[in-house]
């Protein structure tokens, strides 16, 4: 049974149809021991089936597959990389893009296939000074209205900065990781390992934070 029908389906498919250059899924999965591989890897092709040729879905096996597993650095599946071209952005989903997180997906495939995303020019500006690695996981559950902004934020400022990595982590798929970082609501975004961001910020204060966390870890920067 597909998952996405209707009404639902003629609006992806208008939306992927005016994509201005093709976007490459990579999606890492396995057999056994992996609770929604099977229904993401479906969801990923009727993604690609909907997009006329514009998305171009490549399957990895997550034990067998090590070169890409190691190319992507993925440590955990199900997970999704999104690419334009040769590009990689450091935008990954870990679990499931269902319910809500559904919408970011589809935002960010709009937002890698023109290659600039839709930020502010002092947001542009400000995370240019960001000249060290830096890794944001953004936790969330598919019920939560607020998290598809914080994940498509996180996934912005990756695409603006090549030191930045971002995360989409679906909590009730990883809850050893949800328990790790004291993820008690969400969305939280962690910072590295120790800094943290609690619920959903306008543009202006989630760079902030994610900046004074950056200072915090590297002082000498």
């Amino acid at each position: 049974m597909p998952f996405i029908v209707g009404d639902d389906a003629e609006k992806v498919k208008e939306i992927l149809s005016k994509l201005p250059r093709k976007v490459k899924i990579a999606y890492f999965t396995q057999e056994l021991e992996c609770q929604f591989c099977r229904e993401t890897h479906q969801l990923m092709k009727e993604l690609q089936e909907l997009s006329e040729s514009n998305i171009e879905l490549n399957v990895y096996n997550f034990i067998t597959d090590k070169e890409q597993v190691e190319k992507y650095k993925i440590d955990k599946i199900p997970a999704i990389a999104l690419k334009a071209g040769d590009k990689d952005y450091g935008i990954r989903y870990y679990g499931i893009p269902s319910g809500y997180e559904f919408s970011s997906i589809l935002e960010d495939i709009q937002e890698v296939a023109k290659g600039e995303p839709s930020v502010s020019q002092e947001t542009a500006k400000k995370i240019q000074k960001i000249t060290q690695p830096l890794h944001l996981q953004v936790f969330v559950t598919p019920t939560c209205p607020y998290c598809p902004g914080v994940v498509l934020m996180a996934h912005k400022l990756a695409m603006l900065n090549n030191n930045i990595t971002a995360d989409m982590v679906e909590a009730t798929e990883f809850p050893h990781l949800a328990m790790k970082y004291h993820v008690q609501g969400v969305p939280k975004t962690v910072i590295g390992e120790e800094h943290a961001i609690e619920g959903a910020l306008p543009e202006p204060h989630f760079v902030e934070k994610v900046l004074d966390a950056y200072k915090q870890m590297y002082p000498d920067n």
